[in-house]
């Protein structure tokens, strides 16, 4: 074969496989991109919806977060899990509440009055239900997983939508602009072009700063960066090989810290005198959450954290400082019976590939560098849906009525090209290697030898 047929050929594999991943992940895409556009703003939004929940009058001085726990709980019955903590005196406190009955609760709690503004289940508001379908689709695991797999095959649909858009003796100017002169589909596929060319790199970072968030790749990722000491710091180790994870007892934790080692307490710390210690039962009391602020507070956190209490007899309390740049991230446990620092860690102590993934995290969020972070991530969203509506057009107008209308394959590939990508895929994207061995196996040996299912195709 001549260097020209097999660079028709390559083109001809690159075109059918753009098509298949475009149709293949195009709704899922979509649903990222507008959810992805909705969290981007979840602050402005929320403040906007849920103004009475979010706001109270401006305070001199908070009341001990006693108080608050007991007016949320007095006003919805439950069990309190967690509670936010504002910088700004005009904001509310949300407690977390998990009710006998029904979905947990978000509970806005006035701190320098105890007044409770009221309450929402988060999943049903704008925000949640977007930062919900965001991640799994409402779909749990499963739904993770798919979420995963289709930003796997953007990235095939971006590096053969790359091949094809490379201009090849045209103008650089007629491949990044739209032919606004251009009608029907000339139209469509110029804008197309044009569009991919100006957001791939940013689709392609959206991606990979989100994927650590993802079940597989993100576990995957984890468990390669600790044993290089790039990831969680090395004192996380000495904790007891089965001991809870931080992830499973804190919501929100950073990820670096999610598989980390979760710190006990140890009751026996308070079985000498003092507040740990109840003589009465001859047992250790827990300190209680005003005394274990107070030890926050001795350590430098005076609010703008969030604090999850104790879940079970050996549990902490455990303070997250997550603010939008991540190199103010601290996380801090407290005994709960002696009120010792039972962890502190902070940024400095991450290892480096784990700094870089909280860095993206952040810049994924549109959040380090405030609006203008938002504005610069919202424009791949956008792109996604341009590049979503327009491919799907085109492929509406030049499909064959009443079939799919796929690119025709070239000549067979041989087998071993074949297992060539799809092991390379396999190595960096696990889901997106295993689908692509799947499709092609299905493509190859099952639709090619069905005739019905071949001429539907194409």
């Amino acid at each position: 074969m001549n260097d020209a047929a097999r660079q028709r050929g390559f083109y001809r594999s690159a075109w059918r496989w753009h098509f298949y991943a475009g149709l293949l992940v195009m709704p899922f895409l979509l649903v990222l991109a507008l959810t992805g556009a909705v969290y981007l703003f979840h602050d402005e939004i929320e403040d906007a919806v849920h103004a009475p929940l979010r706001f109270a009058p401006q305070r001199r001085a908070d009341l001990p977060l006693s108080r608050l726990l007991d007016a949320a709980r007095a006003a919805y019955p439950g069990e309190v899990t967690r509670i936010d903590l504002p910088a700004d005196p005009r904001r509310t406190a949300q407690v977390f509440v998990t009710p006998t009955r029904g979905e947990p609760l978000r509970v806005f709690v006035d701190p320098g009055s105890a007044r409770v503004h009221g309450a929402f289940v988060y999943t049903r508001t704008l925000v949640g239900f977007a930062d919900t379908m965001h991640g799994s689709l409402l779909l749990g695991r499963f739904g993770d997983a798919l979420v995963e797999t289709a930003a796997c095959w953007a990235l095939l649909l971006v590096a053969t939508g790359a091949y094809l858009w490379w201009p090849r003796g045209r103008g650089w100017r007629a491949a990044l602009w739209p032919d606004w002169r251009a009608r029907g589909r000339g139209f469509w596929r110029s804008l197309h072009a044009s569009v991919g060319a100006w957001t791939a790199a940013l689709i392609v970072f959206l991606i990979l700063t989100g994927l650590p968030w993802a079940g597989v790749w993100g576990e995957l990722l984890r468990a390669g960066l600790q044993p290089l000491g790039l990831g969680y710091p090395a004192e996380h180790r000495h904790h007891a090989a089965a001991a809870p994870r931080v992830g499973q007892a804190v919501g929100d934790a950073p990820w670096t810290l999610r598989d980390a080692p979760l710190p006990a307490s140890h009751a026996h710390h308070g079985a000498g005198h003092g507040a740990g210690h109840d003589a009465s039962r001859g047992a250790a009391a827990d300190i209680g959450i005003d005394a274990a602020v107070r030890t926050l507070a001795a350590h430098g956190l005076r609010g703008d954290y969030r604090l999850s209490l104790p879940h079970g007899a050996d549990g902490v309390y455990t303070a997250v400082v997550y603010p939008d740049r991540p190199q103010g991230q601290r996380t801090v446990h407290v005994d709960r019976y002696s009120g010792a620092v039972a962890g502190d860690t902070g940024f400095a102590d991450y290892g480096l590939g784990a700094k870089a993934v909280e860095l993206g995290v952040q810049l994924h969020m549109g959040r380090y560098f405030g609006r203008a972070n938002q504005i610069v991530m919202l424009l791949p969203c956008l792109g996604i849906v341009a590049l979503s509506v327009s491919g799907a057009w085109m492929w509406w107008k030049r499909r064959p009525r009443g079939r799919l209308g796929a690119p025709p394959a070239p000549a067979p590939a041989r087998l071993r090209t074949v297992a060539a990508i799809a092991l390379a895929c396999a190595i960096a994207f696990p889901l997106l290697g295993a689908s692509l061995l799947l499709v092609a196996a299905l493509d190859r040996w099952v639709i090619a030898r069905v005739p019905r299912w071949a001429a539907f195709l194409h």
